[in-house]
């Protein structure tokens, strides 16, 4: 094979080191002093004397995807909001546990290495990054042809973060009587798409297609880049101190489950359905698609994002910090004694799809949703 062999096969090293340059910039900008070196080394570093402060410091990390979103941003031609998207999905993840976000490192696959493209990608877990006050760190862009076709990518990330031991959130502080406040979506997030993309196919919509009741396309609906709440939280947390037990980030499983993950065995949380208003873009899906609540609930956020339990003595006050950062937090039940949560679901005339015991292998308490959606 004569000339450049590693091009011949499909692999465009120079479109990397382009990517590259277009992206440095931007990745820049998420550097503050703990970060040594600048991009492009074989690992990033981040300095740990930045964790002295801290009385008993724990290291927290997650690592998540976009999912099928990333296909509608394809068929879009735009890629900027799926890389706010990873970030949410990961970062969001770590202030559940009251975690301050530290770094993050991302992954792009692609059949072929478009550097405008990738630089886009990049770009928008850079925003992501600065908005959330993380540093991007490092990345790799991996370029598989004949693996994935020439257009098709997908993207991945992981970071790390760290809480004092002292002010570590979870079920170990929940209790009894504790107030279940919701912060809103800013749409679908990124998880269900599968339902999404199933649904708009069945209609043979086109994702160009002007929806009155959004005021926009619906690709342009959809696609509306994940909530990133790492700031909010991490100021409940200090806000709060005590007051703040735990946070759940709703996504894959929708609210009861998530929820149920961050409650102690012998207590549950019982919640109105019809304590907050679902948002036009769940509602247009149940309508058109013909899904049941009941799916949707299963598979959806349907306007709530993350999830708040706090003492009674510190609701109006966590509502008033949610506020100041543009969010209107709602309180949409408590968490109740086992004899309690029994009572209510008989009161409820609760049927098996109204109760979640624990989710993702976490045998923990129970959600019970009452009422209806409105």
């Amino acid at each position: 094979m004569s000339g450049d062999a590693y091009a011949a096969a499909g692999v465009d090293v120079a479109a990397g080191d382009k990517a590259v340059e277009l992206m440095k910039a931007a990745v820049g900008r998420t550097h503050g002093p703990s970060v040594l070196g600048g991009v492009g080394g074989f690992a990033g570093l981040w300095d740990a004397l930045d964790l002295k402060g801290y009385e008993h410091p724990i290291l927290a990390t997650s690592t998540d995807g976009v999912g099928t979103k990333i296909a509608i941003a394809q068929a879009m031609g735009v890629h900027h909001t799926v890389g706010l998207d990873l970030v949410g999905m990961v970062v969001d993840d770590l202030v559940v546990c009251g975690a301050r976000p530290l770094f993050m490192t991302d992954y792009i696959a692609t059949g072929h290495v478009d550097p405008v493209k990738i630089a886009s990608i990049v770009g928008g877990i850079a925003a992501g990054c600065e908005a959330t006050d993380t540093a991007l760190i490092g990345g790799e862009t991996a370029e598989h042809p004949g693996v994935m076709a020439p257009d098709e990518y997908d993207i991945a990330g992981a970071a790390v973060g760290v809480v004092d031991q002292p002010r570590l959130l979870g079920a170990h502080r929940v209790a009894a009587g504790d107030v279940v406040l919701a912060l809103p979506s800013s749409g679908l997030h990124s998880n269900g798409f599968s339902l999404v993309r199933a649904v708009v196919a069945r209609l043979g919509l086109p994702w160009e297609t002007p929806i009155e009741e959004f005021g926009r396309s619906l690709g342009q609906e959809v696609l509306e880049p994940t909530r990133l709440y790492a700031r909010p939280c991490l100021a409940l947390a200090e806000a709060l101190g005590d007051g703040l037990h735990a946070f759940s980030h709703v996504t894959g499983g929708g609210l009861a489950a998530n929820l149920a993950r961050v409650l102690p065995a012998g207590l549950g949380a019982v919640v109105s359905r019809s304590s907050w208003e679902v948002p036009p873009v769940f509602q247009w899906l149940r309508r058109v698609g013909d899904v049941a609540w009941a799916s949707l609930e299963r598979t959806l956020n349907l306007g709530v994002g993350m999830v708040a339990l706090v003492t009674p003595d510190a609701a109006s006050r966590a509502i008033a910090v949610a506020a100041g950062y543009g969010l209107e937090a709602v309180p949409i039940g408590r968490v109740a004694s086992l004899s309690e949560f029994d009572a209510a679901a008989r009161a409820a005339g609760a049927e098996a799809g109204d109760i979640v015991q624990g989710a993702k292998g976490v045998d923990g308490g129970s959600v019970l949703l009452t009422d209806s959606y409105r």
